[in-house]
């Protein structure tokens, strides 16, 4: 009879993404938005034949600023949601009366599961948190958090430079404005078909969804003179 236990058949842990599927059709969406809004802002007061030049410019500017923007305060989420989970730890694991710390417990579940967790389960977390002598005395960043940061800006500049080339292209800035704008809704439609598809939404309607708010952004800003 074989000796081997089943822990020996226990599979290698899987590596977590450090960007989930949201987090980048998000990143690149919020990318596509900002650069609608501030190429339609550089419109409307770009005159002469280099507005094309000037546009592209504040595309791709505001790309560059957006994704840096957005990768610092990544990071920052990052290390106030690691300290908070900490904190909940370390209150839960010092906490002498067992009925406060299930209470505590309790009380950082989102509410949809507040209901389906019972205080025996809740138990068992705080006796597990109890025997854990691993737990770092604050938060702190580690290396993939930074691989994080800088995937995220690679996101927003890489998945919306496609948006400023038409001004770089195409001499007519009109003409780009209007190639730049159809290429950011086909953008925005494919974002929205991934995270329909992500969430079980349907895709097509997510897509249709996410391009009718561009649409919807884009007609905002045309009326007020961009």
């Amino acid at each position: 009879m074989s000796t081997i236990t089943p822990a020996a058949h226990t599979e290698p842990e899987r590596r977590k993404p450090i960007l989930n599927t949201v987090d980048r059709v998000c990143e690149i969406c919020f990318g596509l938005f900002m650069a609608l809004t501030f190429v339609g802002a550089v419109k409307a007061v770009s005159v002469g034949g280099d507005a094309g030049t000037k546009m592209f410019h504040a595309a791709l500017g505001c790309n560059l600023a957006w994704g840096l923007a957005d990768a610092v305060m990544y990071l920052v989420r990052t290390l106030v949601d690691r300290g908070q989970r900490l904190k909940l730890a370390l209150t839960a694991r010092q906490e002498t009366d067992r009925a406060v710390a299930v209470r505590t417990l309790r009380d950082a579940l989102p509410e949809t599961l507040d209901s389906l967790v019972e205080d025996d389960e809740l138990e068992r977390i705080r006796a597990r948190l109890s025997a854990t002598s691993t737990l770092p005395p604050r938060a702190n960043f580690v290396r993939d958090d930074f691989v994080g940061a800088v995937g995220i800006f690679l996101l927003v500049v890489l998945g919306t430079f496609p948006v400023a080339l038409p001004f770089l292209l195409i001499d007519d800035h009109r003409a780009a404005l209007v190639c730049s704008r159809v290429l950011t809704l086909a953008m925005l439609f494919i974002a929205g078909c991934a995270l329909g598809r992500y969430t079980g939404a349907g895709a097509m309607k997510a897509g249709i969804a996410m391009t009718a708010l561009g649409v919807l952004l884009t007609m905002a800003i045309i009326a007020v003179g961009g």
